[in-house]
């Protein structure tokens, strides 16, 4: 169709040119989690007939490959009936830009507000990217949160997840794209083979995978000159370490500024109620660890109770006899710790299997979701401290500067 009307064009005016442009595209991204493909697809659709005013053939295509639902949206830069062509104008992306906006608040969906050039905020730290490694963790943490029945069903949803398994020695998987297999033993601790089947026969608790984010230092500690003086620097090392302070220090007041702490004082409370925070955040961590672990050992008690009580039966019924023991030692062995450990927790009533299953996936959610508050909890604490570190070096090293010099 681009071709033809092209060609259509040459034709009406005699017009050839060696180097055309084919054809303007036009991006249009919105927040994630706020609309569908399939919508993100009309509000696309709407913009480009209203642009071009349906005079140029397009193509709207929709991405879901990112977080954000985004369009592309491609227009033929020669009009359907071939006799002119679009003219890109001073500030289209202008135009282009409040028609998007408009279109999006007839539909209700969000718009970029702008701010003030001095209220924008240069990002400096930019997210790094997903590797295989971490997607494939993600994806064995969602499915070992689903609970499969063993590892071949484990598996099962790998391929399900558009993952090609290699059974052996060593399982080792491969996605879509990738050139090489990895194997479960080189993702790190709690991804290996063994461990995973661990996992899935109730032996063990699966830890998600913890990113590492990278730590952007706000500013470093002030160097106490005074102290390095005395040990023998010399005056080079001085002139030096007064500018790193200069700049560590502004660096400072920067941070203060940016939080509104107008005095040494608030600085301190604010650093003393941020480690309170960080510390109560961490002990509800610790504490919900704790009761999964709990839940976890309880359960696994609970269903050898429950397997193992026949045999029990049948060796109190023979009269606790030697010959039954020894054929049935490892049934008998885990009734009698299942039942040592409801003594020992002082447990009348066992509690049913579905409702800790239940309980178990509610904490499990309260914890992943306090990961994040903890860390920011962490780094504002740190900054904090920081922070009270150096204003009070600043002012000692001020007041060690006012001291009268003796000369002799």
């Amino acid at each position: 169709m681009i071709m033809l009307t092209k060609r259509q064009y040459d034709l009406v005016n005699g017009r050839r040119q060696k180097s055309d442009v084919i054809a303007y595209q036009i991006r249009q991204s919105f927040r994630p989690g706020e609309i569908t493909a399939e919508e993100a697809n009309k509000v696309g659709y709407e913009l480009a007939m209203r642009f071009t005013k349906g005079k140029h053939a397009f193509v709207v295509a929709t991405h879901t490959d990112r977080q954000h639902i985004h369009n592309h949206v491609i227009f033929n830069s020669t009009a359907l009936d071939g006799t002119r062509k679009f003219r890109d104008f001073f500030f289209s992306a202008l135009a282009v830009q409040r028609l998007s906006d408009l279109i999006c608040l007839e539909h209700q969906l969000s718009i970029i507000e702008k701010k003030p050039y001095r209220e924008r905020q240069k990002r400096v730290l930019y997210p790094p990217k997903e590797s295989n490694r971490d997607r494939l963790c993600e994806i064995i943490d969602t499915i070992l949160a689903d609970k499969p029945g063993d590892y071949e069903a484990f598996l099962q949803k790998l391929e399900q997840q558009g993952y090609e398994v290699k059974r052996g020695k060593y399982t080792a998987v491969k996605g879509k794209g990738q050139k090489r297999f990895i194997r479960f033993r080189t993702l790190g601790t709690g991804y290996g083979e063994d461990e995973i089947k661990a996992v899935l026969e109730g032996k063990a608790n699966h830890q998600p995978y913890q990113k590492k984010q990278p730590k952007e230092q706000p500013f470093q500690l002030l160097v106490d000159i005074q102290g390095k003086m005395a040990e023998g620097k010399s005056v080079g090392y001085k002139k030096w370490a007064t500018k790193f302070n200069l700049k560590e220090m502004s660096k400072t007041l920067l941070f203060l500024q940016e939080q509104k702490i107008g005095s040494a004082e608030e600085l301190r409370e604010r650093a003393a109620a941020a480690t309170e925070r960080y510390h109560a955040m961490g002990d509800f961590i610790k504490a919900a660890e704790a009761r999964l672990t709990q839940i976890a050992v309880l359960k696994t008690h609970i269903i050898n109770y429950a397997k193992t009580r026949p045999a029990y039966d049948a060796y109190r019924k023979s009269g606790y006899s030697k010959k039954f023991l020894e054929a049935h030692r490892e049934e008998i062995t885990l009734h009698k710790a299942a039942k040592a450990a409801f003594d020992e927790a002082g447990m009348k009533k066992l509690p049913k299997v579905k409702e800790l299953d239940a309980e178990y996936a509610k904490l499990l959610i309260k914890k992943k979701a306090a990961y994040p508050d903890y860390r920011k909890a962490r780094d504002e604490m740190q900054q904090l401290m920081k922070a009270q570190k150096s204003v009070e070096l600043f002012f000692a090293e001020d007041k060690s500067n006012l001291r009268p010099q003796h000369t002799r």
